[in-house]
């Protein structure tokens, strides 16, 4: 019965997908997301911003919301950089079938760049404070291996260091960023992470042991 619901939800949805996308126009996109399959959780795209398309996987923001489950809840207007350095307003609505249970997420992405580089030459010349910065970066590759590779390399960049090369308390550091990121709720995740890290599974287990054993 919750995967007939399911069902049921995201073919109630898809047709409202053009509606609101050609509200907004060109500069909006509109994602439906199954989170029963995270590596090609993209079923329906209205707009192109992001560039994705039905069959891509989710993005690190997805990853966040399926791991926080049962705690997810509206992420509504927040900013985001994509990897070409285009600013986006953003919101992830989780949806949920009959049980409560989380079966995916309907995003909205509007690319405000253009905005936002008005917003900074209007603020030069009237002498405002200039806008704040937007330091989150977003993937939204399709491909979740690509997602999960930005997560790593984000950390390689703020240690300086390749993270075959990180300390154990580091690498716990790294090991808890992407457990909270959900990484690892995906298939296969532990034993691809492993080999990226220089260490055996076994190695990972005990790290995330250890990490389990750190919670209040």
């Amino acid at each position: 019965m919750p995967d007939n619901t399911a069902d049921a939800v995201f073919a109630a949805l898809a047709p409202v997908l053009d509606g609101i996308a050609a509200t907004f126009g060109r500069s909006c996109e509109v994602v439906l997301h199954d989170y029963r399959d995270p590596e090609r959780s993209v079923v329906a795209v209205a707009g192109s911003v992001t560039g994705r398309v039905p069959g891509d996987a989710m993005s690190e923001i997805g990853l966040r919301v399926l791991a926080a489950g049962a705690d997810a809840g509206n992420e509504v207007g927040y900013l985001t950089r994509a990897q070409d350095g285009r600013v986006l307003k953003c919101t992830t609505l989780p949806l949920r079938d009959v049980d409560g249970t989380l079966i995916g997420a309907l995003c909205i992405n509007i690319d405000v760049s253009a905005i936002n580089r008005a917003t900074g030459v209007l603020s030069d010349l009237l002498g405002l404070s200039p806008a704040q910065e937007i330091s989150a970066t977003t993937n939204f590759s399709g491909d979740l291996d690509e997602v999960v590779e930005s997560l790593i390399e984000r950390a390689e960049r703020a240690h300086a260091v390749p993270v075959t090369a990180l300390g154990r308390d580091e690498r716990l550091v790294l090991v808890r960023s992407l457990n909270e990121a959900g990484v690892f709720s995906l298939r296969g995740a532990p034993a691809r992470i492993a080999k990226r890290l220089g260490i055996s599974r076994t190695g990972l287990y005990n790290d995330l042991a250890e990490l389990k054993k750190d919670k209040p």
